[in-house]
């Protein structure tokens, strides 16, 4: 839609001071607000205690709180609480109704630590793997071994007789032995002729227990996969909670880190019910890594039966029991041996994970690579995994746990963590959850309790003052990110069975940690990086959901309540299946677009392969494909199907428009409500950009929001495009609508700039609050940060807030506004002009407006400056000060060593450089 008016925005300059306008935020619920994983250590926690962290997490404007119980402190062992005791059920009642007074919400694990696990997992339901023994008989020799489980570790596991037992020749005839073994191991048969191989598999146990769990919470790690292990489990829950969810929002499952977890009892009858042939007969395939064809067909459909296990088996079950008490339930399904949007899919919440910290190219972003993860960087394509099965299912919540060891403890500022949590936006994501809070008693001295692997948001922070920056901008964005509904207008098919046709290992877990192994390396990934950074808006889709799709008019939607959806890609693959592909032609004649980058030619698994392979070839044929250029396309029904190479030409060809905004470099995400649509637009380049973007979609007003701070004006439009003004690591957000509000100021931009006034003048610097002692107060003919004081030892060692003031004489304030501009700030400061509170400055470009706090003549400035918790903890290790004393894993670095910060340098604190106030002049 064109329209006449011209569009401008500008985070650089934008003061409203119309109180009247009606505001077009949506309301910041609690749901919006940042929530944080709150861990109590031990369990020692008490009334007192949980009221004052409650409350202080509330002040600083958290929504939520998700507690999971963990190890504890020592020296603290009289304190624990017993996990589901009737005393902890009593202080989780005191949580949520102290919780609820403040319009907070509260979920908990089911479990301490992770993965899920307890006491109440008995060996029957424990974790279970697949023991393969081999023996070797030969037809002239006497066999007396007993096929019986060898294991040491296995001596309490009650199972002595195999699962199966199959003899296989050298040419390869296979004779299936397993009733043939005897109630003690005898083999009741001998071969007639030649040498066998006997492969005997034992359902064993990982005996993996559950890491860094809290007192009453300790135990094996569940079986995934069993009919009865989910429902035992949970009736443990049943008898602490009765029929009342206590409060509790939704039930919390974390990833799923189960090692070697690739079987269960009665798997066998499961595959053959599922895939329709004995597995005992081809057991040798899944047993060795053989490459070949036959192997890779025999473990896909083992891999896809494990997929079917745990989605019906554990998630369905733990989403129905979360439902039967009136809660939700949130699961992250990464890390699992299943299809990750199926997992996905069946919960309430779905949770995806960021671990360790993305290079940005933001101009002047703090990130120092000994200070980071070696191997871990977060990928926005795997975050879609849970926002596709959300969007996709129309599930209004996707969480996402973020900023898992972001940086080295103590070493993290808030302007590091707002791009990390900007690019889980725009994977999808809208309700994080920080990586996290650790419960602390009243009486314990700094640093107070800490987690080992968490950004630590902790009052005892230095930098705890000015996270309500971070925590307002996070509940601005989320507040329009869970509005409406995705608006995403491409479906793209996710080939789990060229994953699953590996002949390689047994289980395949999807795990974020290796996805430079089965992610990245992918046409699929190729194929949606692409997409995404030329300005398509794009979900992924499994074979189930397919399967469960409709047309919607032209749209494809698989939910009444998801997203409807323009175009379903199909990306190059090996392996496809016959049904898919007949559900695809079924959409394809009721109306939909269908792009294949290829023509399937296999089909996955084992079971008459051959005979569904000619069905596929016969479904393929029967699409009347005629050369177009480059590619082929058909029409077919209502329908329109296209085999192109290049997706994007196939696209093109089927008049779906990108959004030529990321041309720029911008980065987006869109959302649409009744009546309209937001744009979260953000710039992660180095440059500052300056100029009109197109939109596909603009209303009749557009409004423009600054997340930061709230302000908001109507812009103006011109040839369906917006004029924004961004500087490098800022973002906005775009309000379309078909209403027209007049009472909505006009946004400002900036025209021109004057010349900019350096403050150069004399500083004083005192201090504030923070320890172990505070700096003595000196006067600055420069700026400095208070860590070149070297000769004051206590400058080396102080972690908390040093004031910089000084006074300002203005001749003239005729200028729209100005710009406070900081050269070089460590971490994040208060301003306070005149003894008004202007606000914080923590993210880059490290600028604030201050226009309409000054006035001519003398002007006071005050900067409170929060630096990083690093020195003071750096002292106290220098001076063998103990404050880390855990059970368990105690305390690490990033690397996983053990934690000792007495050689590290000192970080520098405080202000350097120039500050320099910019008059600005607006555009009008």
């Amino acid at each position: 839609m064109k329209i006449k008016n011209i569009v401008s925005l500008s985070l650089l300059c934008c003061a409203f001071g119309n109180l009247s306008a009606q505001n077009p935020w949506p309301t910041v619920t609690g749901t919006a607000k940042p929530w944080t994983r709150w861990w109590w250590m031990g369990s020692a926690v008490d009334e007192k205690g949980l009221d004052k962290q409650l409350t202080t997490l509330s002040k600083s404007g958290f929504g939520g709180v998700e507690i999971v119980p963990v190890y504890g402190a020592k020296g603290f062992e009289k304190q624990y609480i017993h996990y589901l005791s009737p005393e902890w059920m009593k202080m989780l009642r005191f949580t949520t109704d102290k919780a609820r007074s403040l319009n907070m919400g509260v979920d908990m694990s089911v479990g301490t630590g992770w993965p899920i696990g307890g006491p109440q997992v008995d060996e029957k339901n424990a974790a279970t793997k697949m023991i393969v023994q081999t023996y070797e008989i030969k037809a002239d020799e006497k066999f007396s071994e007993k096929i019986v489980l060898k294991d040491e570790k296995q001596k309490n596991v009650r199972t002595v007789k195999p699962d199966m037992v199959t003899a296989y020749n050298e040419k390869n005839e296979a004779v299936v032995l397993t009733d043939k073994i005897s109630g003690d191991g005898t083999l009741n048969w001998k071969p007639a002729f030649g040498k066998w191989t006997v492969y005997a598999v034992f359902s064993g146990k990982t005996l993996q227990k559950v890491k860094r769990a809290a007192p009453g919470g300790e135990g094996y790690t569940l079986d995934h996969f069993s009919p009865t292990a989910t429902k035992d489990y949970l009736k443990t829950f049943d008898k602490a909670f009765g029929n009342s969810n206590d409060g509790i929002r939704s039930f919390f499952n974390d990833s799923y880190e189960v090692y070697h977890a690739d079987w269960t009892p009665d798997f066998l009858i499961e595959f053959k019910k599922r895939r329709g042939y004995d597995l005992s007969l081809y057991i040798k395939y899944l047993a060795a890594d053989e490459e070949s064809e036959t192997a890779g067909r025999i473990k896909s459909d083992y891999r896809e039966t494990l997929s079917d296990l745990i989605l019906n088996r554990f998630t369905k079950d733990f989403t129905n029991w979360a439902n039967s008490k009136n809660s939700q339930n949130t699961n992250q399904a990464h890390g699992s041996p299943g299809n990750l949007l199926d997992l996905y899919a069946a919960v309430d919440i779905p949770e995806s994970e960021t671990f360790g910290s993305t290079p940005f190219d933001i101009a002047g972003l703090k990130r120092d690579p000994a200070d980071l993860q070696k191997a871990d960087v977060p990928d926005m394509n795997m975050l879609k995994f849970a926002s596709s099965a959300a969007n996709v299912m129309g599930k209004r919540l996707i969480s996402n746990e973020t900023f898992t060891w972001l940086t080295e403890h103590f070493k993290t500022s808030w302007s590091q963590a707002k791009p990390e949590v900007e690019q889980v936006f725009l994977s999808g994501i809208n309700h994080v959850f920080y990586h996290g809070t650790t419960y602390t008693p009243a009486d314990v001295k700094f640093p107070g309790w800490l987690f080992y692997a968490s950004t630590n948001f902790v009052p005892e922070n230095s930098l705890w003052s000015h996270l309500a920056g971070l925590n307002s901008y996070v509940a601005r964005t989320q507040s329009v990110l869970q509005s409406g509904k995705s608006d995403n207008e491409l479906l793209v098919y996710w080939p789990v069975y060229d994953q699953w046709a590996s002949p390689k290992g047994k289980d395949m877990a999807f795990k974020i940690h290796n996805i430079e192994k089965w992610l990245q390396p992918t046409e699929f990934y190729k194929n949606i990086d692409r997409l995404e950074k030329s300005g398509y808006s794009l979900d992924m889709v499994s074979d189930r959901m397919i399967g469960e799709a409709k047309m919607d008019q032209q749209d494809i939607q698989v939910s009444e309540k998801g997203g409807a959806y323009k175009v379903l890609i199909v990306p190059q693959l090996n392996y496809f299946s016959e049904s898919t592909l007949r559900n695809i032609l079924q959409l394809a004649q009721n109306g939909a677009s269908i792009i294949f980058q290829n023509g399937p030619e296999n089909v996955p698994g084992f079971f008459e392969s051959e005979k569904r392979r000619n069905e596929l070839q016969s479904l393929w044929k029967s699409i009347p494909f005629q050369q177009k250029g480059n590619m082929k396309s058909a029409a077919f029904g209502k329908g329109k199907i296209v085999l192109s190479s290049d997706v994007e030409e196939g696209l093109e060809y089927l008049k779906i428009e990108r959004e030529k905004l990321t041309d720029t470099g911008l980065k987006f995400v869109r959302r649409k409500f009744g009546g309209g649509n937001y744009y979260y637009v953000v710039n992660h380049t180095p440059k500052d950009i300056s100029q009109n973007i197109p939109l596909n979609y603009i209303g009749k007003q557009v409004v423009l929001m600054n997340p930061e701070n709230g302000d908001f004006g109507i812009a103006e439009a011109q040839n369906n495009s917006v004029k924004v003004q961004l500087k490098s690591g800022q973002s906005l957000l775009i309000r379309n609508t078909d209403d027209i509000d007049t009472s909505i100021p006009n946004w400002h931009y900036t025209e021109k700039t004057g010349a900019p006034i350096t403050l150069n003048q004399t500083w004083s610097l005192s201090f504030k609050e923070g320890g172990p002692e505070l700096p003595e107060t000196r006067t600055l003919t420069k700026l400095q940060p208070w860590t070149d004081f070297t000769e004051e030892a206590s400058t080396q060692s102080f972690s908390g807030t040093g004031v910089y003031m000084t006074t300002l004489n203005l001749k003239k304030n005729k200028a729209d506004d100005y710009l406070l501009k900081f050269d070089k700030l460590y971490e994040s400061a208060k301003v306070i002009v005149n003894g008004q509170d202007a606000g914080m400055v923590w993210s880059n470009p490290f600028e604030i407006n201050i226009g309409k706090y000054l006035k001519k003549g003398k002007n006071t400035i005050q900067i409170e400056v929060s630096n990083l918790m690093a020195n003071r903890i750096r002292y106290m290790d220098r001076n063998k000060i103990e404050w880390r004393n855990y059970h368990e894993i105690n305390f690490v670095n990033i690397d996983y060593k053990p934690f000792d910060a007495s050689h590290w340098k000192v970080q520098p604190s405080g202000l350097d450089g120039e500050i320099q106030l910019i008059p600005v002049y607006f555009s009008k």
